[in-house]
């Protein structure tokens, strides 16, 4: 019977201390750039590039669950993660690319994946699950509150002139408003259909208060992110061809909804702006602006393998290339840190280009990883995803993977830590959730 006791209290002491670690892993992608506007040193910006593998690695090796499908999921996203990991390597090598890049491309394509199944691999005794998913909850809670801080109280958008500054807790982020939509959004889905125990006028008006940051922010793109997730979802689950011509009938009708409504209701009126005939058609400026980092690469394709393995980590258009190794050049070229010219010249055809919206980006999130590491690297990264969509099966948490399928296409918010590994968290707590049931 003591013995009994002592290793009940010395599971739910590994368990708070383990929780503890992901919490903290998952704070310091959340919070550093709020920390860097308090002038902390920018290098809290790296901090979670040590704290989610620390964590992941910890939890894996250390928890020690019997469940099946724990140890089922947990070890086909290991196996995905190893096999991203061999095509980092095998492309690196063969473009020459520093160790310091292979370290950070990967981490910020799979972060994400390691602390969901951190996540998924922590036993979870209710009480301390309902603990744990209550902390998640009140940092997103924290960031709603900032944001209308920022909006009705320091009045921010008065001092810049612009919308961009309500950005909560990815305060002086260049996207920091699209994000930090992005995670009210996902929050305000989750909460609206699964926080089941809170009563309903408490998530109604949890969901409006969240919808609203989108509106405050003027992230349109959430917006189109959200809708178009939501369509495909609903594709997704279609298995007779009558219902599927019923789908495509109601998309229609809805997409001409939406057309009459942006020229009609006020609130809406900003889409308008994306409806120029300049911007669209064989040399209109937004496809040409789009596809710059595409065809600056293709240019550099000098070998059939570069079509399977791509130029090579961090030199092409992802986060790393594009901004990284020009804005942290002194702390990560002394690490052998290598680039080409492909980043820097995108980001130059960015910001000379009249369209100043980011849909419209030519750096985004799949057109990076096959830039960077080919058709291989982006066959690992969809089987990774696949695996999650086969195993974590919950609307909720497909909904979500498809939001961010959609932001692949947009910007390159698919290596946004803060974004990703907040999605990364709500779809763990649901496969928690969904399984109590």
């Amino acid at each position: 019977m003591e013995t009994a006791v002592a290793e009940s209290f010395k599971g739910k002491k590994g368990f708070l201390r383990n929780s503890m670690l992901l919490l903290l892993a998952f704070s310091s992608a959340f919070f550093p750039r709020l920390l860097t506007t308090l002038k902390i040193p920018s290098l809290v910006n790296f901090l979670h590039f040590a704290l989610v593998p620390f964590a992941f690695g910890i939890i894996l090796t250390k928890s020690r669950t019997k469940d099946p499908q724990q140890i089922a999921i947990a070890s086909a996203l290991s196996l995905g993660l190893f096999i991203f990991l061999v095509v980092e390597f095998t492309s690196a090598f063969l473009n020459d690319a520093g160790v310091i890049n292979i370290i950070l491309s990967y981490l910020l394509w799979t972060e994400p994946f390691m602390l969901l199944a951190a996540i998924i691999y922590l036993p979870m005794p209710v009480e301390r699950f309902e603990w744990f998913k209550a902390w998640m909850n009140r940092f997103v809670f924290f960031h709603i509150f900032l944001v209308y801080i920022q909006k009705f109280v320091l009045r921010l958008e008065r001092l810049a002139g612009e919308n961009d500054n309500m950005q909560g807790v990815f305060y002086r982020s260049g996207s920091g408003h699209v994000v930090g939509a992005s995670v009210a959004a996902s929050f305000a889905v989750y909460y609206l259909i699964c926080a089941k125990d809170q009563p309903l006028w408490k998530r109604i008006i949890v969901a409006i208060l969240c919808f609203g940051n989108i509106l405050l922010a003027d992230a349109k793109q959430v917006l189109v992110t959200l809708i178009v997730g939501l369509i495909l979802l609903r594709l997704s689950k279609v298995q007779e061809f009558g219902k599927l011509l019923a789908y495509m009938l109601g998309i229609t009708l809805f997409i001409v909804g939406f057309w009459w409504a942006i020229y009609n209701i006020e609130s809406l009126s900003a889409f308008t702006a994306w409806n120029r005939p300049e911007l669209y058609g064989p040399d209109g400026e937004a496809p040409r602006l789009k596809f710059t980092g595409i065809y600056l690469t293709l240019d550099q394709f000098t070998s059939p393998l570069d079509w399977w393995l791509g130029l090579g980590p961090g030199h092409t258009i992802d986060r790393l290339g594009g901004w990284m190794l020009q804005d942290y050049s002194a702390l990560l070229t002394p690490l052998g840190a290598t680039s080409t010219t492909i980043g820097p010249q995108t980001r130059h055809a960015m910001d000379i280009s009249w369209l100043m919206s980011s849909f419209f980006s030519p750096f985004w999130g799949w057109a990076a990883i096959w830039c960077d590491l080919g058709l291989l690297g982006l066959g690992a990264y969809l089987y990774i995803c696949s695996i999650i969509w086969r195993r974590c099966t919950h609307d909720v948490s497909r909904f979500l993977m498809l939001t961010v399928a959609v932001h692949g296409f947009i910007f390159t918010q698919m290596q946004e830590p803060g974004y990703m590994l907040y999605i990364a968290a709500l779809i763990g707590i649901i496969w928690h959730q969904s399984k109590e049931i």
